[in-house]
């Protein structure tokens, strides 16, 4: 499945996904943005880190992400 079509079907959830891995103002780019993603592509996120954001929380929203949508982030 492209990302684009996986983001689509699941914006909430990954909105979801990010406050509570104390990020906010989840942002795509790249190949998603340009609309030139493919079957095989990953999801380029960016997010801004909240105060006291560890490397453990983004690991871990990456990790939840991926098995949420079923693509690479």
């Amino acid at each position: 499945m492209k990302p684009s079509v996986a983001l689509d079907l699941k914006r909430a959830a990954v909105r979801e996904a990010a406050s509570r891995f104390h990020t906010a103002n989840p942002r795509i780019f790249g190949s998603v943005l340009h609309g030139a993603d493919q079957d095989g592509s990953d999801l380029d996120l960016l997010v801004d880190a909240l105060p006291g954001t560890t490397l453990f929380d983004l690991g871990g929203l990456q990790g939840e992400l991926e098995d949420l949508l079923g693509v690479r982030v």
